[in-house]
């Protein structure tokens, strides 16, 4: 028995906003990633199965491991198309924004997203939402914006319309957004939720190698740099780090999504509970924090990333350098030491 975690005003609410449009446009986060893809596309299949004329917008390029996902090829992305887009932010009817709640992380396509008359609906499991949708439907306990989407569409009694192809976008962004069901997912939900997706005939283990192992060389011998080179141990903290310039990311011919799951790799060693990843992009430093156990690695974004996220995988950003940020993660950990150090 999956629980009905959405309350039903908002449900109902939802479904309003959804019948009541012709024109809908499906949007999410700059950078996207599997969680972002996957329930763009997912909500896709499910518009579309309604007979809507829906479109999806990406403000950026998403990674190529996602590009055999059922429909990535209907996917607008706005940095190319722009005005096309902008066209479609204002003739739309309704604006579904997915896996965000912050307008910036809608990057360049903020203007249009907040000028656009459409009625907005929200759905996103990120912590402190901003109030700029007219519906929203914010549950940070879930372990994505997948499992999220899956839970409004049953509770709006429309579970029969989620289709194979709508299953394996859904399934993709649960999977990725917990590494895998490694973090995040310790409810037994989840697990009861993908049983109910893989009655539609998805192949889980064909949608992991199309994830995780069609990878290029360049980022195979990106990783074992960067396990070499560049993972930094502190044993004190029973923390990791690893950090790349934007000239080595050049010289492994870094694609977009490359580093994908590099932060994940040093919690496999014993005794680490904590592992940040920390790469140069477009003049700032974009930062990855997971944890295990009861460490918040959201804290340590907040304090210091101007970030946030789930108490075990959160991310955030440094408008200083590469090095005066590593600098300045150094100089707090010892602050988080009393948590670091729990039960070493």
């Amino acid at each position: 028995m999956i629980s009905k975690i959405i309350a039903e005003e908002l449900v109902q609410k939802a479904q309003d906003a959804i019948q009541s449009a012709e024109k809908v446009v499906i949007i999410a986060h700059v950078g996207p990633d599997g969680d972002a893809v996957g329930s763009s596309l997912g909500m896709w299949h499910y518009l579309i199965s309604l007979g809507k004329e829906a479109k999806v917008i990406l403000p950026n390029e998403y990674p190529d491991f996602l590009s055999w996902m059922p429909g990535s090829k209907q996917i607008l992305i706005y940095e190319k198309e722009q005005e096309h887009c902008d066209c479609l932010l204002a003739e739309a009817q309704l604006i579904c924004i997915l896996d965000f709640n912050a307008a910036s992380r809608a990057s360049k396509m903020k203007e249009a997203l907040l000028s656009s008359p459409a009625y907005k609906l929200m759905i996103d499991h990120h912590l402190k939402p901003e109030n700029f949708a007219d519906v929203l439907v914010s549950e940070p306990e879930m372990s994505s914006t997948c499992e999220l989407l899956f839970r409004l569409i049953c509770q709006m009694g429309d579970f029969s319309r989620i289709n194979k192809a709508c299953a394996a976008c859904i399934y993709t962004g649960m999977m990725t957004d917990t590494g895998a069901f490694s973090y995040n997912s310790g409810n037994y939900e989840i697990f009861a939720i993908v049983a109910e997706l893989l009655k539609t005939g998805i192949d889980k283990d064909e949608i992991y190698r199309n994830v995780f192992n069609t990878y290029s060389a360049d980022r195979l011998r990106l990783m074992g740099y960067c396990l070499y080179e560049k993972m930094k141990i502190y044993p004190e903290y029973r923390t990791a780090l690893i950090s790349l310039s934007k000239e080595e990311m050049e010289c492994f011919n870094y694609q977009n999504g490359d580093s994908e799951g590099f932060v994940n790799m040093p919690l496999s060693m014993k005794d680490i509970i904590f592992s940040v990843f920390m790469r140069e992009e477009n003049g700032k430093i974009k930062i990855s924090l997971r944890s295990q156990g009861d460490f918040p690695c959201n804290r340590v974004a907040g304090d210091l990333f101007n970030g946030g996220g789930h108490l075990n995988a959160s991310g955030g950003e440094s408008k200083e350098s590469l090095e005066r940020t590593i600098e300045e993660f150094e100089n707090a950990l010892p602050s988080y030491a009393p948590w670091l150090q729990e039960n070493k």
